[in-house]
């Protein structure tokens, strides 16, 4: 099942469909629709957060999902599926991929990433595992547990990192440099061109966020572009 949910993927483009509570897209209906729209333009998989909205989604589309759970907790930056039992959670879905941070930051209850892996792989032997992380460093330090996929969905959105305003086209090519892991380009890709970089670059696949299921964030690209023309209009 791992083999072909990786061929499924494989140079497609896998839409995250996420909303915070307070956004106004935020529900599980509109992630179901978020999701089926995704499908009918050619997506090869879904990024979803949470049970409610990963069961939502499983009832519309029947692409694979890339499942996390997003929890914050005081004192610990993880927050992408940051506990077994955040894990566990989303696990009981059905998901065909489960992400984690891999990073080495506090967790909650000082939880360690290498047993969370150790449960997943024990309980849900089925399911992909994949790591995500910010710098070649922290893929280096998860290699010896053997998941079966890297993501780059921390790079800019970490300490080390915060510098970083667009794809980290360097760190796709030093992980695929050193490993036969599939790596799975996350983050800040906002064009098609920048898509395409990520997949020359030696990504597996493409997750694309922001840029797609974001209007409100579409939306204000557009009105500043406008505002400064209005601008220069009114000075000439």
């Amino acid at each position: 099942m791992k083999n072909r949910v990786m061929k499924k993927i494989k140079g497609g483009l896998i839409v995250s469909c996420q909303a915070r509570v307070g956004w106004a897209m935020y529900g599980c209906e509109i992630m179901a629709a978020f999701a089926k729209a995704a499908k009918e333009g050619g997506a090869v998989g879904i990024r979803a957060t949470g049970p409610d909205n990963i069961a939502a989604i499983k009832k519309v589309v029947d692409l694979p999902i890339i499942g996390i759970n997003k929890e914050w907790h005081d004192g610990c930056n993880v927050y992408i599926t940051p506990t077994y039992k955040s894990a566990e959670a989303i696990l009981e879905t059905g998901i065909e991929i489960i992400a984690l941070d891999a990073t080495s930051r506090k967790r909650p209850n000082d939880e360690k990433f290498e047993d969370i892996v150790k449960k997943i792989k024990v309980n849900y032997p089925d399911v992909l595992i994949m790591g995500e992380i910010s710098t070649i460093e922290e893929a280096k330090n998860i290699l010896p547990l053997n998941l079966d996929i890297i993501s780059t969905t921390l790079s800019g959105y970490t300490d080390e990192t915060k510098d970083i305003n667009e794809v980290n086209i360097k760190v796709i090519e030093d992980i695929v440099a050193i490993t036969d892991t599939p790596v799975i380009a996350e983050g800040k890709i906002n064009t098609e061109e920048e898509a395409l970089r990520a997949l020359k670059a030696g990504a597996h696949s493409i997750v694309i966020g922001t840029a797609i299921t974001r209007p409100e964030i579409i939306t204000k690209k557009f009105v500043e572009k406008i505002k400064d023309y209005n601008k220069i209009k009114e000075e000439e």
